[in-house]
């Protein structure tokens, strides 16, 4: 690694890790100036809510990511330009993309771990909701009256959920289809018992149903049935179902599935979970548009790399938001809109890439 290189390397990390940490603390700061009155007096320790608040880092981190390196590249390249270091590079035969080729290194090193914290954010994030009192947490043996969303389009509606006799009463288990090819299920059953040997649920004294379309239907009674999908422990059940925010990439896209196959609109899931990963790419192409906007106006100080990385920024959550509702809307394909604000950034850095002198 040559000098400059090193060079570059250090003034673009020192921008990026002070951005990347000091984004999420003035966050939890003004997040508290706001609600500690109301989480102290509703009994929350104050070592407790410092703990949520470290849990809710990832999100934090991972929403800020592409912003920190916008603010590292405009802060190295810019005053590389306004101090001649890239006119000194330029007469000694380095070009300007290589001269920025350790920054693209590193966005492409940011990408990676947005990827990583992307997938670290939904469980976080849910776990900051349970120490802050945001989401209930089930300790109880017993769950009365709740529907459970499960895989594969599944949805259970139980009248009473007993963990430690592994039992259940009142059970109805229903997959929504769209048509003969694809029928609706309905499963009810009077009580239901859970084997931990075989690690499934025997269905007691109930009736089996095919809903087939224009009024035709299957119907079939049972003493006992061992239903293939009903694979959750009781444990399992007496959980909260997740919300697709709190849910990972993978996990999103199950959900999806099953969701489509029962005929719902799934444009809005398609476009948040593609964001999950057009989000961290999102960090190699403002680092491609940000570097040479940063020598549009060498001889402006500081306040002009301030003013570009905020505005820039702004800008982009605004397309962001914008293609969630166009995505959603149906106006443009979900994926296509979610990757939208990175074609369009993408292009304007290759048209400014072709105006820098290299």
């Amino acid at each position: 690694m040559s000098t400059l290189d090193r060079y570059v390397r250090r003034q673009w990390s020192r921008v990026f890790f002070i951005v990347m940490l000091g984004f999420p603390i003035l966050v939890i700061v003004i997040d508290l100036v706001d609600n500690l009155n109301r989480y102290l007096s509703g009994g929350l320790s104050k070592a407790r809510v410092a703990l949520a608040y470290v849990y809710g880092m990832p999100e934090t981190m991972f929403l800020v990511l592409p912003a920190a390196v916008l603010f590292a590249t405009t802060f190295t390249v810019g005053p590389m330009g306004r101090y001649s270091e890239i006119t000194a590079a330029k007469a000694g035969g380095i070009s300007f993309l290589r001269l920025i080729r350790p920054l693209l290194i590193l966005s492409g090193a940011a990408v990676v771990a947005g990827l990583l914290l992307g997938e670290a954010a939904p469980g976080a994030s849910s776990k900051k909701a349970e120490l802050l009192g945001q989401k209930q947490v089930r300790a109880r043996d017993y769950r009365p009256n709740f529907v459970y969303r499960a895989d594969g389009g599944w949805v259970y509606v139980v009248g009473g959920l007993e963990v430690r006799p592994r039992a259940m009463r009142e059970v109805v288990l229903e997959r929504e289809g769209a048509g003969a090819d694809y029928p609706t299920i309905v499963i009810a059953a009077q009580q239901a018992r859970y084997v931990d040997s075989t690690r499934r649920w025997t269905l007691l004294r109930g009736q089996l149903r095919y809903l087939l379309g224009a009024g035709e239907e299957l119907a079939f009674a049972f003493d006992s049935l061992v239903p293939r999908h009903l694979t959750e422990r009781p444990e399992d059940l007496l959980a909260e179902p997740k919300a697709p925010d709190e849910m990972r990439y993978a996990e999103l896209g199950r959900y999806i599935d099953a969701l489509a196959r029962s005929g719902s609109d799934t444009k809005k899931l398609v476009v948040e979970r593609a964001l999950k990963i057009a989000i961290p790419f999102t960090c190699l192409v403002i680092a491609l548009f940000g570097a040479p906007l940063a020598m549009t106006n060498p001889r402006s100080g500081a306040a002009w790399g301030l003013a570009v990385s905020l505005a820039t920024t702004f800008i982009f959550l605004l397309l962001v938001q914008l293609s969630k509702a166009i995505g959603a809307g149906g106006v443009l394909p979900p994926t296509f809109a979610a990757w939208f604000p990175n074609l369009l950034f993408g292009a304007l850095a290759v048209w400014l890439m072709r105006k820098t002198p290299t």
